[in-house]
């Protein structure tokens, strides 16, 4: 049985499942939630924020983060898998200046391609 101390098994709750959670725990209603959103620069209607809850649809990666940010007790990694999505690896300073080093070895064209691809991955997360 879930309860605070032990949520739904992440692998197996839905999204609505977890914006319900998430509404109960913060009491919040879909206008607010709608109305946090908007003012943290992800325009939501409340008519979208209905769409999640009746299971009609699911946000943007981009959006689940900011819920995240604002309602902390739900964490990204929580409601992007209840979303069915996979949340980018965190990246070490380290590995950050190891891509830019190899960036900078490539020729223009190259890294224009380079950026083409990389967008193209990325953008297959949404």
């Amino acid at each position: 049985m879930e309860t605070p101390e032990h949520p739904a098994d992440e692998a197996t709750e839905t999204f609505v499942q977890a914006l319900a959670a998430l509404k109960g725990e913060y009491d919040v209603s879909d206008t607010e939630i709608s109305r946090r959103l908007s003012a943290h620069g992800h325009k939501v209607s409340v008519a979208a924020v209905n769409f999640w809850v009746h299971g009609k649809r699911v946000p943007r990666p981009a959006t689940i983060r900011a819920l995240a940010e604002l309602f902390p007790k739900f964490p990204a990694e929580r409601l992007l898998a209840a979303a069915g999505k996979r949340a980018p690896a965190p990246q070490t300073e380290d590995e950050r200046e190891e891509t830019l080093r190899i960036l900078d070895r490539l020729t223009e064209e190259q890294r224009r391609m380079l950026l083409i691809q990389a967008r193209a991955v990325a953008d297959s997360n949404d």
